[in-house]
């Protein structure tokens, strides 16, 4: 196996710049970020200005502009300046030309409206493949032979409060799925009730899912009040949600800032979820497996240090966790003997 390739340094260049304009933009949205119009109303002899644009929903609505006034002029006039983001285009374009891993546009498509809609605002996550792609082109290289997965995982810290990044922000998780108008539907538990997990009928492989972390031990799904969403609860998630990171995802000129999980946390997390895997989900454990030793084969030359320190974090966190990280550490080892990894997760 051939665990990565290295991007040239013009590459990694171009995926900083689209990285820190995708940030800036989403600090310096005005209303000319809205796809709109400004429009005035006459009230009692008085000129007023309003903002009218669609929402994400496909409702128009109008926004409070301010009375006819220099001021406002002057805002209006500024309006026909390119939006914030318009600048993102060419530098995405630039990032996939020179190498940098895009992700499938029906994904990117969801990803965008959630956080139009505001999911990562509020402390959501993206986890699995996704993240694992834009780790490639955080840490300048671009994966070997990995398959892309048609699952889109997003996390919450859910009900575990010292995990939550700080938001009150209230959003219709399931309006924006509906929004998209991608035929995802709820998949329904044996009580009748909506999962944590979404698909489209007529494409099976194409699937969101909502994970959380355990609460007391329990493990049923609930229905967040802030999201509006049901989370699945999964064992181990809290150590992934430590230390969330900020990354870009593009598909052509489009896109999207999101919440990631830490890397090494990411590829230490793998061995746990490998090692929990049984029966029918072998196949995934070997996928788990792949990502951990791609991803640990770069680490081990750029964040040696962090990746012992977690590790030996995540030994001392109980029995349960040191049987489940052993047993995926030794799996690595005879899986892929010769990356050279065994010397960091001393088991």
């Amino acid at each position: 196996m051939h665990p990565y390739l290295d991007l040239s340094l013009t590459a990694q260049t171009a995926y900083l710049q689209l990285l820190q304009g995708a940030l800036a933009a989403n600090h310096a949205r005005t209303v000319a970020d809205l796809p709109g119009s400004f429009a005035s109303k006459t009230v009692k002899g008085h000129r007023y200005w309003y903002y009218q644009f669609t929402q994400p929903s496909g409702k128009l609505r109008q926004l409070y502009v301010g009375p006819d006034s220099d001021p406002v002029k002057a805002l209006i006039e500024g309006s026909s300046q390119p939006p914030a983001a318009a600048v993102l285009g060419p530098l995405a374009r630039s990032a996939a030309v020179l190498g940098c891993a895009e992700v499938l546009p029906k994904h990117l498509r969801v990803l965008s409206r959630l956080a139009d809609y505001g999911f990562f605002s509020a402390g959501g996550v993206l986890v699995g493949t996704h993240a694992f792609l834009a780790f490639g082109n955080s840490q300048g290289v671009r994966w070997g032979d990995v398959s892309r997965t048609q699952d889109v995982d997003l996390a919450h810290a859910g009900k575990n409060l010292a995990l939550a990044l700080p938001s009150d922000i209230r959003i219709d998780t399931v309006a924006a799925i509906d929004s998209l108008q991608m035929g995802l539907l709820p998949i329904q538990g044996l009580d009748g009730n909506s999962g944590a997990s979404w698909l489209n009928p007529r494409d099976p492989e194409f699937r969101l899912d909502f994970l959380t972390t355990l609460h007391r031990g329990v493990d049923e799904p609930y229905l967040h009040p802030r999201l509006h969403v049901v989370l699945q609860p999964l064992r181990f998630m809290e150590f992934l949600l430590e230390e969330v990171e900020q990354g870009v995802l593009f598909a052509g000129e489009v896109s999207v800032v999101v919440n990631l999980p830490n890397p090494a946390r990411y590829a230490l997390h793998k061995l746990l979820v490998a090692a929990e895997r049984r029966g029918a989900f072998q196949a995934k454990a070997a996928k788990d497996l792949v990502q951990a030793a791609m991803l640990l084969a770069v680490l081990r030359e750029r964040r040696a240090a962090e990746l012992q320190a977690l590790w030996q974090n995540l030994l001392g966190r109980g029995p349960g966790w040191r049987e489940r990280a052993e047993q995926g550490a030794l799996a690595l080892q005879r899986q892929y003997p010769g990356l050279g990894i065994q010397g960091l997760l001393q088991v």
